[in-house]
């Protein structure tokens, strides 16, 4: 295999490698922002209800 085959396969596989690498943290980057929203929706959704709770009305009233 000539030198230029060579370089041009190694050039491609650094391509790739740099390709993947670019979606994996991409993939985790998404991920963590996925877990941070998550985290503040499920605080939201407690203190909304805590502030249901505290404004119904009890039981007899």
């Amino acid at each position: 295999m000539s030198d230029a085959y060579a370089d041009r396969i190694e050039n491609a596989l650094a391509r790739i490698e740099a390709a993947a690498a670019a979606r994996a943290y991409a993939s985790d980057r998404l991920a963590r922002r996925h877990a941070k929203l998550r985290a503040r929706i499920q605080e939201a959704v407690a203190s909304l209800d805590s502030l249901i709770v505290r404004e119904s009305p009890a039981d007899g009233d």
